[in-house]
């Protein structure tokens, strides 16, 4: 009993410690950069490696999982007395509301938090990092900071993106198999639409992708142990971030819906 008791409270322990340090390690990201346009030039280079090369696999799972959302939707509405526009109208709530925010930030969590747990891990074993740190470089800012503002900027587009894609992919299906009618399906997309839940899902994948980057980040600049620990930070970074994007999933979802 009694050791049982001793490693649930050392499991604890390291918990707030981590806690602790991921804190004090976003107070030494969040600082202001010594020159602003190498600033300016690193942000512009992770918003290309984190967004745009993120696009083609959005657009993809996007418009086969529009797709999958009527054939499954079509085949659940068989009542002749339920109207074939509601395939469209559950087509519409279904992206927006959880696919296009939650469910990609799931996908970009094992790409984008990779990329970035396994770069700041390798340029740490390296000791690219401590050669920057001796120079007087703030290096997490310098490293981090953009990467982090990147993600959280321009994530929402993403999130368009794919709602956009989504749509689309539902019509295709549409338009080839004549489950219903192209009328019927752009009526239900029409149909009560509600513009508050696009900012609802913008703002959750904002919040999911600051998560991704950030611990991502956290955990890539505190590797250690060679490259085996440079394959352990990127795990670590997939698996804690998805346990939070569902957490605050559920908080933010009655924080702002009800």
């Amino acid at each position: 009993m009694q050791v049982h008791f001793y490693k649930y409270s050392n499991m604890l322990k390291k918990f707030f410690a981590s806690i602790g340090s991921y804190m004090l390690f976003l107070k030494q990201v969040f600082r202001m950069p010594e020159k602003w346009s190498l600033y300016w030039k690193q942000f512009l280079a992770e918003t290309e490696k984190l967004i745009l090369s993120s696009i083609i696999i959005v657009g993809v799972i996007s418009l086969f999982i529009g797709g999958v959302l009527v054939i499954q939707t079509a085949s659940n509405l068989q009542n002749p007395f339920i109207d074939k526009m509601y395939i469209g109208y559950m087509v519409r709530e279904s992206l927006i509301l959880e696919f296009c925010s939650t469910m990609v930030a799931l996908i970009l969590a094992g790409k984008m938090g990779s990329n970035i747990a396994s770069e700041l891990g390798s340029m740490r074993i390296s000791e690219q990092i401590d050669a920057m740190d001796m120079m007087g470089v703030n290096s997490a800012a310098f490293l981090v900071q953009p990467k982090i503002l990147a993600a959280t900027i321009w994530s929402p587009l993403l999130m368009l993106l794919s709602f956009g894609l989504g749509l689309i992919g539902g019509w295709i299906v549409v338009d080839t198999t004549g489950i219903i009618s192209t009328d019927s399906y752009i009526t239900g997309l029409k149909y009560c639409y509600n513009g508050f839940y696009v900012f609802y899902s913008c703002f959750k994948m904002s919040l999911f992708c600051f998560l991704i980057s950030s611990i991502a980040s956290f955990n890539g600049y505190y590797a250690k142990g060679g490259s085996l620990g440079v394959g352990k930070s990127s795990t670590k970074s997939i698996v804690s971030t998805s346990i939070l994007i569902l957490l605050s999933d559920l908080i933010v979802t009655q924080l702002m819906l009800y």
